[in-house]
This record gives structure tokens, sequence and C-alpha cells, in this order.
């Protein structure tokens, strides 16, 4: 039975239902499970949640002293039914919504490498919990798309693996969204994008890892990852047959040549043509054990040179329009001889015109003091003129322009 209770309630052998606050603020990343360590009622303890949901079908009770001293079970309770929470899913800006999805990258990155490494050491993968994940990455993409998936890209060699799962997570929501999946597909894409390269816990780390050419050998055991993937989630409970059909099809291609079945054209379902898709476009764009990460603008243009072989073309086109010409992050010239990043895009605006910082004259070859430049405005002449390479400028850490304040992760 569930019954919700104060923290200072709790005791090890209780079942922990769900701790009645965001994930956010939360310290584990899992929703449910069997208090066992008292360093995990000292975590609870530590944040500003003051009530839990216990179910006393699978654990302890609450207990009370009476006046003689003794203790016994609390008299069971009809628990008060739980708050509709109402999830802020709307349009918002970049700025309001940059410090929100870094601390949510920054806690789904934990959370990854955390169900991960229970997938590695041959533990079930518990879906439950990482649907609460999926959630609160879906609802920050609803309210601005821009903010998490620039986040999630600017990931480092060591954490590729798991930052990847989060990214493609959310670019996979931004599709669905795009596509016009319904809300319970839209969420569905997500998971699916979480989990798709769990296989990879089945690979060596140093194949995983290795800076240089992986060997014939090395690049087979590589590509078992998709059919390693599936097996496991087949043997976790609550897994969607979407999730199942990416997880073992996303490196399948239109043409014929992807792996591991040779799939081609309708073949493959429309979740793993979108999967597809979006874990090519995350790879590309990150800096792995091998290589530096391309410019966003740039790997749209060289998955364009691809798409008639590798994606489905319409999918493909549907995934420029969720993330733009222009990516988040991209160094563009403008006809007026400024350097600038991309910071936004315009809804239902021109994919040309997207929300510019500029902060360097190529005429004069300095620095200038950043200004927000928002290209689709009235009366603003300015365009972009072409998109640029940041090593050709010897410029720094330009990711600070659209970053802003938000906090590192």
């Amino acid at each position: 039975m569930l019954k919700k209770i104060e923290v200072t309630q709790l005791r090890i052998g209780m079942y922990l239902h769900e701790l009645c606050g965001s994930w956010i603020d939360t310290p584990f990343w899992k929703k449910s499970f069997v208090l066992a360590d008292p360093n995990e009622l000292a975590e609870i303890q530590k944040t500003k949640i003051r009530e839990a949901w216990i179910d006393t079908s699978k654990g302890l009770d609450v207990y009370q002293e009476q006046e003689s001293g003794t203790v016994e079970p609390v008299k069971p309770e009809i628990p008060v039914p739980k708050p509709v929470v109402t999830r802020q899913t709307g349009p918002v800006s970049m700025g309001d919504e940059l410090g929100r999805a870094s601390m949510i990258v920054s806690k789904s990155k934990e959370a990854v490498f955390s169900m991960f490494s229970e997938a590695r050491m041959g533990k079930a993968v518990d879906v439950g919990n990482a649907k609460e994940m999926v959630e609160e990455i879906a609802d920050s993409v609803m309210r601005n798309p821009g903010a998490l998936i620039g986040l999630a890209r600017l990931k480092t060699k060591d954490d590729y693996t798991y930052m990847h799962s989060v990214a493609v997570c959310a670019l996979m929501v931004s599709l669905a969204k795009q596509l016009g999946l319904s809300d319970e597909e839209t969420r569905e894409a997500g998971l699916a994008g979480l989990l798709h390269d769990i296989g990879k816990m089945m690979i060596p780390a140093e194949i995983l890892n290795k800076p240089g050419k992986l060997t014939d050998d090395e690049f087979v055991a590589v590509k078992a990852h998709p059919v390693a993937g599936h097996k496991m989630l087949l043997e976790a409970k609550g897994v969607s047959a979407v999730a199942l059909d990416v997880c073992l099809h996303h490196h399948e291609k239109m043409d014929g040549t992807g792996y591991p079945y040779g799939l081609q054209g309708e073949q493959i379902s429309l979740l793993a043509k979108m999967g597809a898709v979006c874990d090519v476009y995350d790879a590309i764009t990150s800096n792995r054990p091998y290589k530096q990460g391309w410019c966003p603008a740039e790997s749209i243009r060289k998955m364009a040179e691809w798409s008639k072989g590798h994606f489905d073309e319409k999918i493909f086109q549907a995934f420029v329009k969720s993330i733009g010409i222009y990516p988040v992050g991209t160094l563009v010239r403008l006809e007026s001889g400024r350097l600038g990043v991309v910071v936004e895009q315009q809804v239902g605006k021109s994919l040309l015109a997207p929300k510019v910082r500029v902060f360097f004259s190529i005429k004069s070859m300095s620095y200038i003091a950043p200004e927000l430049l928002d290209l689709a405005g009235p009366g603003l002449q300015d365009k972009i003129a072409n998109r640029e390479d940041v090593s050709k400028w010897g410029l720094k850490d330009i990711n600070r322009y659209w970053l802003g304040e938000a906090a590192p992760f």
C-alpha cells in the first residue's frame, strides 16, 4: 500500500516509491527502490524535500513509539491522492531555459552513467526509472529545443557514450515534435533514443575508447552492439516495441548497406529511421576519442550529401527544420563583416534568419562588444553570408557567446 510520510520517518528496509519533489531536486536517478544504505537516507535528508511515498507491500512500514516505551506499526491509512503536477512545456527564450537545461543535462549524464554501469554488470535495465528522466528532457525540449540540445553537444571525449544517449533522446523528441507525433509517441521516441546504444556496454572499454583506427576484428565487435542491446532490453521489464526496434535498427541505411541485417527502404520503421538521423548528427558534431567534432552547420551539409543512400530524405528534411540550417552554436559571418554565434532558432520564421550574437569585426580584426541580433526582426538588413570555421579565425571558446551565464556541467 502506498503511504505518504515525512522524510524523517524513512528508515532502512522501506521501499521508497517516490520522493515528493522534482526529479532534478532528488539525489538519485532512480524513482523507486528499497532503502538499503544509511548514506542514502543522509542524502535524502540533505535535500529540501520533506515528504516521500513508501510502498508498505514491498518494504517496511512506519513505526512509532508508544507511552509504554514499546514500538508497534502505525495503523494502516488510506493515502492522500498524489497532487497533479503541472509541467511547464510552453515556449520560453533560450536565456530562460539554459539554466534549467544545464541542470537536467548534468543529472541525466549521471543517471545514464549509473544505468549503463548496472547494465554492464548484468543487472536488468530499469525502464520505469528512466521514463522520469525522459519526461524532464522532453519538457525542456518543448520549452526551447536549442538549450538542452546545444548543451548536450558540448560533451567531452570521456563522457561521450553517456552524453550521446542524452543528446539522441533530446534530438528524437525534437524530431518527433516536428513530424507531428502524439505526446505519447514523442516520449516513446525519447526513451528509444536514451536506450539506443546500451549494447555498447558489452564492448570492451579499450575498444570503445580507442583513440586510433579500429582493426577489422574490433570493428566487428563494435557492430555487434545493436544486437547485444536488443537482447539486454528484451530481458528488462516494460520496454516498448519502439525502444527495441530503434536499438536494433538505428544503424540500418536506406540503401541496404547498414547493419546488423542490411534492411533497406520501407523495411526500416519510421522510428528507426529517425534514430539513424539523430544518432549520426550527434556523433559527428561531438568530440570523440579519435576525432574532433564538426561544426553543427557543416555536419548538416555533409549529412545532406549522404541523405540519398543513408537517410530517409523526408525525415532528414524534418530534422533540419527541427534544429535549423545553422544550429545553435554555429559560427557565422554576416554580410556586414561581423562574426557571430547562432543563439536561437526562430519558431515559424525562416531557417536562414536565426538570432545571432555578434562579437568580432572582420574589418578591424578585433573583438567588439557582443550584440544580440534578431535576423528576422523588422528593419534589420544584415544576413548570414556563410558559416565559418572557428580554427580559421583563431577564436577561443565561442560557446560562451550563446551559453551566457548558464552553469557549466
